[in-house]
């Protein structure tokens, strides 16, 4: 069987994508899997060093407000589907999966009108822009919160499946206590991280935060600038000689990020549907920083859905300063019933059966 899988752009459509893919190889060595993606998305990073083919389109999402932009997203738009015409006539795939991003327009509509069986991944609560749009000629619809089903049409909801979010299996396996013993023995652990790609504002508080708080206490604090601004904030660590403390860490990206997912007491984060599953997994408070400038503030309705269930703390990120971020990570360390109830709470959204479900779903579609 051959399955072709596209989703690109963020780590939160590239990563539940290559556990998609993982634990289909894992557990059928007769399956040959390709990717479809853009050069300048983070697959373009994360997919090769999975050991996979990566296939390359160009393709651009269209802005809200009419701009010169628009008009060579909407060029793109034809060629893409030609191209994603050439990847599919050269690859042959029985079965074409979509994780989210436009990248997975050209190839799923493509594949839908060549009557081979598609499958698509919604990770967010609020499903994105290209996944309702797909939804419409996908085979089966796959979803990561109950809370999704609203958003979809009447004549789609036989197709939604709830399956939860895809993370890599070794979020499952990964021992706690010896990482805890490897990153930060003996001491509590703040992480912290921007995004894959990088967010401004989150830099520069958390970085005044780690001057103001973190350098002044018996913790280890490991922040993720991502790969956008990694140079500039890295002068901004050094100008205030954070660099001389020995509890502060700074990276720019950390491919084995659930290691310190694993080891921290409080993570600082987006609200990436990808992050929240594996926070949910590994039963991780959190202050969530919902990032203000993605499609339809879908990390906001994320975030909430959490808070809801007072299984985090959001802080909209008009609101963050390192004062803000101070008291709450204050009041957390200070009343560990807070803390345990939060991960209790968390741990819930956790679906340890996802990657099953979607295998199975994925092994039987042909049979549609």
């Amino acid at each position: 069987m051959r399955i072709l899988i596209s989703g690109g752009g963020t780590g939160g459509h590239v990563n539940p994508a290559i556990a998609i893919a993982n634990f289909l190889r894992e557990e059928n060595k007769n399956i040959q899997i390709a990717f479809a993606g853009t050069e300048k998305g983070i697959e373009n990073k994360l997919v090769p060093k999975e050991g996979y083919k990566l296939y390359y389109l160009k393709v651009k999402g269209f802005k809200r407000k009419f701009t010169i932009e628009n008009i060579d997203a909407l060029i793109k738009a034809f060629t893409s589907q030609r191209t994603a015409k050439k990847i599919i006539k050269d690859f042959k795939p029985d079965i074409v999966v979509g994780t989210g991003g436009y990248v997975c327009w050209p190839v799923l509509s493509v594949a839908a009108k060549q009557k081979i069986p598609t499958v698509i991944h919604e990770g967010n609560a609020l499903p994105g822009v290209t996944i309702k749009m797909l939804s419409k000629v996908a085979d089966k619809v796959l979803i990561s919160f109950e809370e999704s089903r609203k958003y979809f049409k009447t004549d789609v909801q036989g197709k939604l499946i709830y399956t939860g979010n895809p993370v890599k299996t070794e979020c499952f396996t990964v021992d706690r206590k010896q990482i805890k013993k490897e990153l930060s023995p003996n001491k509590p652990m703040i992480l912290s991280v921007g995004g894959s790609m990088g967010a401004a504002k989150i830099n520069e508080v958390l970085i005044d935060f780690m001057d103001k708080y973190s350098k002044n206490k018996n913790i280890n604090h490991y922040h993720v600038t991502g790969s956008l601004g990694y140079k500039e904030y890295g002068k901004l660590f050094k100008s205030k000689n954070l660099g001389m403390y020995s509890n502060l860490h700074l990276n720019e990206y950390i491919f084995d990020i659930y290691k310190y997912y694993a080891a921290a007491d409080i993570i600082i984060c987006r609200a990436g549907a990808l992050t929240l599953t594996e926070l949910a997994v590994l039963r991780k408070p959190a202050i969530l920083i919902p990032s203000p400038n993605v499609a339809e503030n879908h990390q906001f309705k994320n975030a909430e859905v959490l808070e809801n269930h007072s299984a985090a703390i959001l802080i909209e990120e008009k609101d963050l300063t390192a004062e803000v971020l101070i008291e709450k990570v204050e009041e957390l360390f200070k009343d560990p019933f807070k803390l345990t109830n939060m991960a209790q709470n968390i741990s819930k959204f956790a679906s340890p059966d996802t990657l099953d479900n979607i295998y199975n779903i994925i092994m039987s579609i042909k049979k549609i």
